[in-house]
């Protein structure tokens, strides 16, 4: 028999042991989790969705309005040089290009392009001279969202006249 000091030599010699390959656990989320990350997503962007596309329809009403004071004051220089508004024939193309008989009419006109007659919707804007609400001057109005007369919120009609100006 060997001695007991060679054993124990013997086992600080060993080489040591080699290890089966473990199974490594990967980091990586399941089909659960990743499927209520995107409901909850889903959900989120709903709420945030119906909240945006309302601000949108409320931009679209204050773009109106300011275009409204812009054509309003385009129409009174128009009044400065020609000493009358434009007729409701002439409409506010008056304020693009020079209708018949004008004594002063700037070159490019009053306003830069047509656009600037169309509201956020792509509708020309309405325009009477004298005006129904304004008799001593005009009405410019565009007619909302749905291109039609009445109507609230949004599809309702946008003046010069309306009250809502003084809340701006």
């Amino acid at each position: 028999m060997k001695p007991a000091s060679f054993k124990r030599r013997l086992l600080k010699r060993r080489l040591p042991k080699r290890r089966l390959p473990e199974r490594r656990r990967q980091s990586a989320f399941t089909l659960i989790e990743i499927m209520a990350v995107v409901i909850i997503m889903g959900l989120l962007m709903g709420i945030v969705g119906v909240t945006v596309f309302g601000r949108v329809d409320e931009a679209r009403v204050a773009t109106t309005r300011i275009q409204i004071k812009q054509v309003e004051n385009a129409l009174e220089f128009y009044r400065m040089d020609n000493s009358r508004y434009p007729s409701t024939e002439e409409g506010l193309r008056a304020l693009v290009e020079a209708p018949p008989n004008v004594r002063n009419y700037p070159a490019g006109g009053y306003l830069k392009s047509r656009d600037g007659l169309l509201d956020p919707w792509d509708n020309e804007f309405e325009y009477v001279s004298p005006g129904q609400h304004n008799p001593h001057t005009f009405d410019v109005w565009s007619n909302g969202a749905d291109g039609q007369p009445g109507g609230t919120d949004q599809n309702g009609e946008i003046g010069n006249w309306s009250s809502d100006d003084a809340e701006q």
